[in-house]
């Protein structure tokens, strides 16, 4: 094989699309998937793919030192691209110290791996961690977050990121480990689990359940399709500049009110319903502790380095979004009932 990637979260929502991506196009790499196939990790996301001769999933925990150790010794990966981590906000607020254990220690367990195992020859290897765009805080009416914007975390997911960006910094700069970090904007599009924003809404509006929405739905996001992403995490992982931090954002600031009522229209087409029906299922709750007012990715520096940009609008990612879901009824049905977790002992157990 011409190289041997480890991806952590590969069953993930956005881990899932990158294991994809990094498996078609790249037959002569072994690809690596590490999960530790909690809640939000579904080997059901990557089907298509599991027989191919370039693909092995491991399933194992990031911060289980001893693991990763033996892991890096039996595949003596050249390349890391490091996904794995909690990441709803809502879970950070009822239970931070399981954020803190995997998204900073598991962080911090890899870089140390990496190290040991690439010190005799760091030529050609790299660790890119993968992050969240919530670790600069929130952004008024106006103005973006850049590459330069100071780190501001308002909730303990935020944080637990923010420290492990800076764990992979101390890294390069301490024991010169060749590393890379992007941040994203909110993600969108097939496989994502359905407790955030958007899976969630077409999931109770086609169940006529009713849409929660947080306050009075004036928090703005931009949102960035999975597969773009997954093409941003291809190309900085073989063209980023060692020591960088990259942007990755969609163009794309949406309230999450006019996002909600943008998709009730949508789904109203796609089920046959009078217009204006699944809009009377949106119902405000009360708001986050410490909810973020808005999110804005300036990507320009993605975009002038390395040929970056966002593949398609807004309203047809959306679109494409819901087909998919109302054509995976079963991938749906299984999340939401917990039988996909089922999928690995059935695939896998028996082997």
């Amino acid at each position: 094989m011409k190289r041997k990637l480890l991806i952590t979260g590969g069953a993930g929502f956005i881990g899932s699309h990158v294991v994809r991506l990094f498996v078609n196009k790249y037959p002569d790499y072994q690809i690596v998937n590490l999960d530790a196939l909690t809640y939000a990790g579904n080997l059901e996301n990557l089907t298509d793919v599991k027989d191919q001769p370039n693909y092995i999933f491991e399933k194992g925990d990031i911060t289980d030192e001893s693991f990763i150790d033996d892991l890096f010794e039996k595949y003596q990966f050249d390349g890391v691209i490091h996904l794995a981590a909690e990441s709803h906000v809502d879970r950070s607020i009822m239970d931070p110290l399981a954020f803190i254990k995997t998204n900073v220690l598991g962080t911090a367990v890899l870089l140390n791996n990496a190290r040991k195992h690439w010190k005799d020859k760091m030529d050609g290897k790299l660790f890119y961690h993968v992050s969240t765009d919530e670790v600069y805080g929130s952004l008024g009416e106006e103005g973006f977050f850049l590459e330069t914007t100071p780190y501001d975390p308002r909730s303990p997911y935020s944080a637990s990121k923010a420290s492990s960006d800076h764990f992979v910094m101390a890294y390069y700069h301490t024991y010169h480990l060749p590393a890379v970090i992007s941040n994203c904007s909110n993600n969108y599009g097939s496989h994502h689990f359905p407790e955030k924003l958007i899976p969630l809404a077409i999931h109770n509006i086609k169940n006529n359940k009713p849409v929660p929405v947080y306050g009075k739905g004036e928090n703005i996001r931009d949102w960035l399709f999975v597969n773009d992403h997954a093409r941003a995490i291809d190309t900085i992982f073989h063209h980023g500049k060692i020591g960088e931090t990259y942007n990755v954002g969609g163009f794309n600031e949406w309230k999450n009110i006019d996002l909600i009522h943008l998709l009730c229209k949508i789904m109203d087409q796609k089920l046959g319903r009078p217009e204006g029906t699944s809009a009377q299922l949106i119902t405000y709750v009360k708001d986050r502790a410490g909810h973020d007012l808005r999110y804005a990715i300036d990507a320009t520096k993605l975009n002038k380095e390395l040929g970056w940009e966002p593949s398609l609008q807004f309203e047809e990612g959306l679109e494409k979004t819901v087909d998919w879901y109302l054509e995976n009824e079963t991938w749906l049905n299984h999340v939401t009932s917990g039988d996909y977790q089922n999928y690995y002992n059935e695939q896998y157990q028996k082997r």
